[in-house]
């Protein structure tokens, strides 16, 4: 049998890389598993009953359940999330201060997208003055956790954030609130409703795991062909020097 000899730099190379890539396919593995857990849990809770907004509070997992609510919403404390995109134009997305009448709960309500073409114009909407029977659900955002940023217009409402947490903004209202943003669905004072679920779905986790061990299989390869073809050529080498020296 040929002998191995690799040598000492591709093997540091081999021995620092491999296992990097294994542990990202691996990981890219766990998201996928995540992501499928988390579009099944979604899709039961859709179409489940709606909470009355009583058992909200009290619920352990509140991810995705509905909510029956009624009151009115607060309109001088409106957020607009920027940076949202729907078919290419740019927008954002409006958020009200909601006090449910039945629970007492402040509630962080998502009305929806609304359109932004001209940022020299403000962003244009309404708000119900009269109390409301809506449907929302409860939406917790995947991964890490967002932060309510620093408000660029200097404490002016609305405030134009890029994130925002619920459990964070009742705080400086001084109000009595629910940890987590809730979404409508398609109602009286709802805007475009078509969010994605998570942003990026298990077949693309996949995919990236497949090419992390793909990365990982092809240096194995390049590592032991190069270990035999190394030998093979300081063989070769040291057959011709001797013929020389002869």
């Amino acid at each position: 049998m040929r002998p191995f000899r690799p040598g000492r730099v591709p093997t540091l190379v081999v021995m620092l890389l491999l296992p990097g890539l294994i542990a990202l396919g691996c990981w890219q593995l766990g998201r996928a598993a995540e992501k499928r857990e988390l579009l099944t849990t979604y899709a039961e809770r859709r179409v489940a009953a709606p909470l009355a907004s009583e058992q909200l509070a009290q619920a352990s997992d509140p991810a995705y359940r509905r909510v029956h609510l009624y009151g009115r919403f607060d309109r001088t404390h409106s957020v607009l999330l920027d940076n949202r995109l729907r078919d290419g134009q740019a927008g954002v997305e409006l958020l009200q201060p909601f006090h449910d009448q039945a629970s007492g709960l402040w509630l962080l309500v998502n009305r929806g997208w609304l359109p932004w073409p001209d940022r020299r114009v403000a962003v244009q909407f309404s708000t119900p003055e009269t109390p409301l029977a809506l449907q929302a659900w409860v939406y917790v955002a995947p991964g890490s956790t967002f932060q309510l940023h620093a408000d660029p217009q200097g404490g002016r409402w609305p405030h134009l954030l890029t994130a925002v947490d619920a459990a964070q903004l009742w705080p400086q209202l001084g109000r009595e609130g629910f940890a987590h943003e809730l979404r409508l669905e398609p109602g009286p004072a709802s805007y475009r409703l078509d969010w994605p679920v998570v942003a990026m779905g298990p077949e693309k986790h996949l995919g990236y795991a497949v090419q992390w061990f793909a990365l990982a299989a092809a240096l194995v390869a390049l590592y032991l062909y190069f270990g035999w073809h190394n030998d093979k050529e300081n063989h070769h080498g040291r057959r011709h020097a001797s013929i020389r020296h002869v």
